[in-house]
């Protein structure tokens, strides 16, 4: 069977304080896009994974650790042959290797013939990473706790958006991020409500988002200011870091502004693509 992975964008992302587990407590409006992995899943006599990423053909792949996971929970041995596809850029705060291991967690219930309620795959999901449970369903929902409580919200209609990906990272990219955090960078939630408010009102207005990691990324990253400020001078539409970063994001964009875009980051040599929004998932593996 195949199924699908898209990645995610943050529409808002407000870290409310640290957590006596060693996490920090979110408020975050999540939203998938039509930028895929794909995997491959069939029955085999053992677990085996393999990709055609190098760096990511081990078992620290959280795509191994949710069929390890849902083995687990399933009392039985995980045996089966997964190849990933890789095309959401890896480290990037899109949520690709989240959105992996939710392919996954839905493929291998299926190929197991385990006919888990979503309820009992969202807990096995909690326990992989804190984006993987929103990666079940996907479109647009709302994230809290430390991301993996997930409740859908009124859809965001389909939009299109340029995503603009630096060509690195920087090592232990998400605990770097959120160690730098400070007690001014929370926020009480407030910018995540008034985002509901006008989804709830079946509009939306790309000024409503707001991320609170993104003062802290512009920090980190090397030369991520300097494409947000050239991505800025050729859109008039807000940009903004996606998640824990260094992607960034116009929404919605035109396809002159994303030629714009394009043409004034090649010296950057920044990965640009155009894409959209996208609702919940109706694709079931076969």
């Amino acid at each position: 069977m195949e199924i699908v992975a898209p990645a995610k964008i943050n529409l808002t992302l407000e870290v409310l304080g640290r957590r006596t587990d060693g996490f920090h407590e979110i408020k975050s409006v999540l939203q998938t896009i039509d930028l895929y992995d794909r995997l491959e899943v069939e029955d085999g006599p053992d677990l085996t994974v393999e990709c055609d990423d190098p760096s990511l053909q081990n078992e620290s792949n959280l795509v191994w650790q949710a069929a390890l996971a849902l083995a687990e929970h399933a009392r039985i041995r995980a045996h089966a042959r997964i190849v990933l596809h890789k095309v959401i850029p890896v480290g990037m705060g899109l949520g690709g290797g989240s959105s992996d291991a939710a392919a996954a967690l839905l493929a291998l219930d299926l190929l197991w013939g385990l006919g888990f309620s979503f309820d009992e795959l969202a807990g096995v999901a909690a326990g992989v990473g804190s984006d993987v449970a929103f990666f079940l369903c996907g479109g647009t929902a709302l994230a809290s706790g430390r991301g993996e409580i997930v409740h859908p919200v009124p859809p965001l209609q389909s939009l299109p958006m340029t995503l603009v990906c630096p060509w690195e990272t920087i090592p232990d990219k998400t605990r770097r991020v959120y160690s730098s955090v400070t007690p001014g960078n929370y926020g009480t939630g407030r910018r995540t409500e008034e985002l509901l408010q006008i989804l709830n009102g079946g509009r939306f207005v790309p000024e409503s988002m707001h991320n609170g990691l993104e003062e802290v990324c512009l920090g980190l990253f090397p030369g991520l200011l300097d494409l947000k400020k050239e991505v800025s001078r050729a859109v008039a539409s807000v940009s903004m870091v996606s998640g824990a970063g260094p992607a960034l994001f116009c929404l919605p964009t035109t396809e002159v502004e994303h030629g714009g875009i394009a043409d004034a980051l090649k010296p950057y040599a920044a990965r640009v693509y155009r894409v959209r929004t996208i609702g919940q998932r109706q694709d079931i593996p076969r």
